[in-house]
């Protein structure tokens, strides 16, 4: 084992490993309770049951998913790379295809599954990186600070720190509740143990705002710590039931595909490069077995969406475990391991509220609005576009609208600036695409 992992090469050992994957799995653990909370909506009340997920079997499909992704990751591509459902992308799932547009859970996760199919298909043949190469990097570091800002107003609203107002449409909430002082504890103490570079912050600041719930009487005590793990029967393969639904195939579901793959596009790859390269991995700026890596989310994503569960994609936390110690994909595997572990602790993490889950929102949007400082705001062509991309999508509560206008914008701007020989011609078809998105939704 220590020979496939290349342990003398990488200058390691399996303490090292163990370390390493324990830590990136205590940095990320937090999707274990966000991702079924997002997914299940359970801060929208009313809801009809055929909108909303069965929280148990959520939960196992997100410990499944993320541990088949490290799996793959760490025995494929041999990276200490982790994967799980993403944030931002779990959002769009929930507030835009199901509860905005009002499609069926089963037809996201549907959209969810094609979309990995076809990353499959485009990273086997090489298309993948062509089409990521097609969009400027302008607009990609655009779309990671849209979804950030998306994933921090969740979060504000979550904790109604943010709350409707009938005069200025949003407001500040009533600073006087509990619920609300216990969520601002947490983004305080998770702010406090990121800048003294704690780097399982976010998972800390969770149980520390937990327990100090419970200590208030703001949070449930759990009944018990150990049980089975629950029925994923509710979920487990019910997307092959929007495959004969003839609504299911419209624009709208196309508009949902595309978003779900240009997002996990430019999570997934610059993640990749970011950590592989804080590990040295990159050589001549070039990452050796990529493709075997890229292929490790595309199989995590179909999985996940059968056992049912959002688009997987690579945790830029596995630079924690990175920093400590992990060389090789062997600490990936340690990750994996954790995750099925998890899969008994759903008594303890079932008790988790919206107050303590909203900081580790808040406090991974800010980490992803970080991009926006490499973008060239004195090039009005390229601000325009970039702008609207990450503005609308927290305004109008979806990715895909950011993704449509800034991808309307770039070719006109471009045009109108005399560079349209820059733009290339995929960016067009992209256009064209999201304007008759644009329309459809629009006239809706």
């Amino acid at each position: 084992m220590k020979k496939y992992f290349q342990f003398d090469e990488l200058g390691t050992n399996y303490k090292r490993e163990i370390l390493g994957g324990f830590t990136t799995f205590l940095a990320m653990a937090y999707i274990l309770v966000v991702n079924p909370n997002i997914l299940t909506l359970q801060d929208v009340e009313g809801l009809p049951d055929a909108l909303r997920m069965d929280y148990g079997a959520v939960f196992v499909a997100t410990a499944v998913s993320a541990a088949i992704g490290c799996f793959v990751m760490g025995i494929l591509a041999r990276y200490p790379l982790a994967l799980a459902p993403g944030l931002g992308l779990n959002a769009f799932f929930a507030y835009t295809v199901v509860l905005t547009n009002g499609s069926p859970w089963q037809h996201a996760l549907a959209a969810v599954f094609v979309s990995g199919v076809f990353f499959l298909l485009l990273t086997v043949t090489g298309l993948r990186e062509k089409l990521i190469n097609a969009i400027p990097m302008e607009l990609k570091l655009a779309v990671g600070a849209g979804i950030g800002l998306f994933v921090a107003f969740i979060g504000l609203k979550n904790a109604e720190i943010i709350v409707a107002n009938e005069a200025t449409v949003v407001g500040l909430g009533n600073l006087h509740s509990p619920e609300v002082l216990l969520a601002i504890f947490g983004i305080i103490v998770t702010v406090i143990l990121l800048v003294r570079g704690i780097k399982a912050g976010v998972f800390i600041g969770m149980a520390l705002t937990a327990i100090v719930g419970m200590i208030f009487g703001l949070v449930d005590l759990p009944t018990q710590i150990v049980s089975a793990p629950p029925s994923v029967e509710p979920t487990f393969g019910a997307l092959f039931s929007a495959f004969g639904d003839p609504g299911f195939y419209t624009l709208t579901m196309l508009s949902v595909i595309l978003s779900f793959l240009f997002v996990d596009f430019f999570d997934n790859a610059g993640t990749l490069m970011a950590v592989a390269n804080q590990a040295g991995f990159v050589k001549d700026n070039k990452l050796p077995r990529a493709g075997k890596a890229l292929i490790s989310d595309s199989i995590a994503t179909i999985t996940g969406s059968i056992f049912g569960t959002s688009t997987v994609t690579s945790y830029v936390e596995s630079s924690a475990g990175v920093g400590a110690g992990a060389r090789s994909g062997f600490a990936s595997v340690v990750t994996g391991i954790f995750f099925l572990l998890s899969l008994f602790f759903l008594p303890v993490l079932i008790v988790i509220t919206k107050a303590v889950t909203a900081p580790a929102l808040i406090i991974v949007g800010i980490l992803m609005v970080a991009s926006l400082g490499e973008i060239d705001w004195n090039k009005f062509e390229v601000a325009v576009p970039a702008f609207f991309t990450m503005l609308m999508m927290p305004l109008t509560s979806s990715i895909a609208t950011g993704l449509a206008v800034g991808f309307v914008f770039y070719p006109l701007t471009m045009i109108l600036k005399g560079r349209a020989k820059e733009v290339h011609p995929i960016m067009y078809i992209f256009a064209v695409i999201f304007l008759i998105y644009l329309a459809t939704v629009g006239a809706m």
